[in-house]
């Protein structure tokens, strides 16, 4: 390809580009939904916090399902004021009790109730939300009216396999993670500050 045709293809491009970027007007907090069977989900949402983070944005991360097992992010994050709320009994397959996670998953979304709430707040994390819904721990419609009431520039990142619908529908943006290819298939055992 010529050099000219090339710079007149990029133009075109730009000019496509730059027509997009100028009908984006609207200014307000977004829904993000990172679902899908692949790896990523929960590194892609706390990846956004990073960055929020270090344009002077204020973030909170409501952990669903993960416990208190070594966690590099949380271990980084607070130290730059991000709130984190852990579920305390961890993964669901571990307790074997429905009406301990129930319990436990209605105490720690008090927290992220208060946190959609909170004018403070730029960004707020329901990581693994979508295993709550699924596993009716919490009532969906609880979430989608704290979603649609939270403050209008807040944004918030739901994580989790097999997103319900509805969230679905009034989000914004959705990932769907699709495994091409995984190391622990092959018997690698997850690695700290690489797989959590």
């Amino acid at each position: 390809m010529s050099d000219e045709r090339h710079q007149q293809r990029q133009q075109r491009l730009k000019e496509k580009v730059d027509a997009r970027i100028a009908a984006a007007t609207d200014v307000r907090g977004v829904i993000m939904v990172f679902t899908g069977n692949g790896k990523g989900k929960t590194t892609a949402a706390f990846g956004t916090v990073t960055r929020a983070v270090g344009h002077g944005l204020r973030a909170g991360i409501i952990q669903f399902i993960k416990g208190e097992w070594p966690n590099g992010e949380r271990n980084l994050l607070q130290q730059h004021g991000v709130e984190f709320q852990v579920m305390s009994t961890g993964f669901t397959w571990e307790t074997q009790s429905r009406q301990t996670d129930t319990r436990a998953a209605q105490q720690v979304w008090q927290h992220a109730d208060r946190m959609l709430k909170d004018q403070t707040l730029d960004l707020v994390v329901l990581d693994e939300l979508t295993y709550m819904v699924s596993y009716d721990y919490l009532p969906l419609e609880a979430i989608i009216a704290a979603l649609r009431q939270r403050p209008s520039h807040q944004s918030v990142i739901i994580t989790g396999r097999g997103c319900h619908r509805e969230l679905q529908e009034m989000a914004d943006t959705v990932t769907e993670m699709r495994p091409v290819k995984h190391a622990f298939d092959a018997g690698i055992q997850a690695q700290q500050g690489i797989d959590w």
